[in-house]
């Protein structure tokens, strides 16, 4: 699991041929008293639903304020390969999943091409510039002027604009997150006012749909999602730090209560060695003779860590398949709670 999002802070600019991708009506509806105005919060986070969203590379790049552009040609954990579009990621993903436990190396031949939030394209001429980019993306995470890629606005949607006196000058359609990015940042040096015209659907990173109905329902639902996507980046740090702990680790299990008995003594005679290619081998160390049980295993995270144990079925150690919930972790003991049922417990101790 080696999945490591973000504002470009390079100079922006004007989008090219945003004006002519949208229609505009010169109607005069009326007075609206809740419009927005272009640099309040609620406008900023609409502004930063819009941005361009460069995470689907991040496992190259480590950054997501900025989308590589094809072709890449880099060389990763040594291997020089060249990357023509989003299917040939597989080939970086398939050397860095080699082993769980090297510390994976990704080095581009410069030059390259990327698109910033704001859907510019820049050149990259070195490393050095990489790295300042990196470090203006992780500068705008900590402000929270990243892009906001949890909650997806299903187009198009209706935005009516107004004047200082809050009248209604005129309706845009917009089709597109660019669109909706650039109606945003072009507001913000005029003193036009906007809103939105409800209600619109949002389709969250869960995959769920919900009817948006007013500006209140909208921005709770950016903050919601956005404080469930800071628990995904945090388990799946937390989820590193484990795989990091078992990988090329051998363990015994030191409790496992299920049906409110603790039945370890069942596993007293064993081992288990975790590899660093995701393979378990539990061995018998009082009789020595009997043949290994293998399985595999796998490290992943959704806002909680999960362990999945997969041994060979029909073996005493085929209880322990499960997708298990890491509730507690050191360098030397995991806590394991099974995902479906909360009582069953396991514990494995670090030799």
């Amino acid at each position: 699991m080696k999945t490591i999002k973000l504002l470009g802070v390079f100079a922006f600019i004007a989008l090219v041929g945003f004006t002519s991708c949208q229609s505009e009506e010169n109607e005069q509806i009326g007075i609206n008293p809740n419009a927005i105005t272009p640099t309040s919060e609620l406008a900023r986070k609409i502004k930063r639903t819009g941005m361009n969203d460069g995470a689907k590379d991040d496992f190259l790049d480590r950054n997501s304020c900025a989308e590589l552009i094809f072709p890449i040609v880099a060389t990763v954990n040594g291997l020089e390969i060249t990357i023509n579009n989003e299917a040939d990621y597989e080939l970086a993903v398939e050397i860095m999943d080699e082993f769980n436990d090297d510390d994976d190396t990704v080095a581009f031949n410069f030059p390259i091409t990327v698109k910033l939030s704001d859907y510019s394209e820049i050149v990259i001429s070195s490393q050095e510039e990489f790295e300042d980019l990196n470090q203006e993306c992780d500068n705008a995470s900590d402000d929270m002027e990243s892009a906001i890629s949890c909650a997806k606005v299903d187009f198009p949607i209706s935005i009516l604009t107004y004047d200082v006196n809050l009248e209604q000058t005129g309706t845009v359609v917009v089709e597109s997150e660019q669109q909706l990015y650039g109606f945003v940042d072009d507001l913000e040096d005029s003193d036009k006012l906007f809103s939105i015209k409800y209600p619109i659907t949002v389709t969250l990173s869960n995959g769920t749909s919900v009817q948006i109905n007013d500006d209140s329902e909208f921005e709770d639902a950016l903050e919601e999602c956005t404080a469930y996507e800071a628990e995904e980046e945090l388990a799946e740090e937390k989820a590193e730090e484990v795989e990091g702990i078992v990988s090329k680790a051998t363990f015994i299990v030191e409790s496992f209560v299920t049906g409110g008995v603790n039945i370890a003594e069942d596993f007293a005679e064993y081992t288990i060695e975790f590899t660093n290619e995701e393979k378990l081998i539990a061995r018998n160390t009082v009789n020595t003779a009997l043949e290994n049980i293998e399985g595999e295993y796998d490290v992943d995270s959704d806002t909680r860590v999960l362990l999945e144990l997969d041994f060979t079925n029909e073996t005493v150690f085929s209880v322990l398949n499960n997708e298990w919930v890491v509730t507690a972790y050191t360098s030397s003991l995991l806590t394991l709670q099974s995902k479906t049922d909360s009582s069953i417990i396991l514990e494995l101790k670090r030799l």
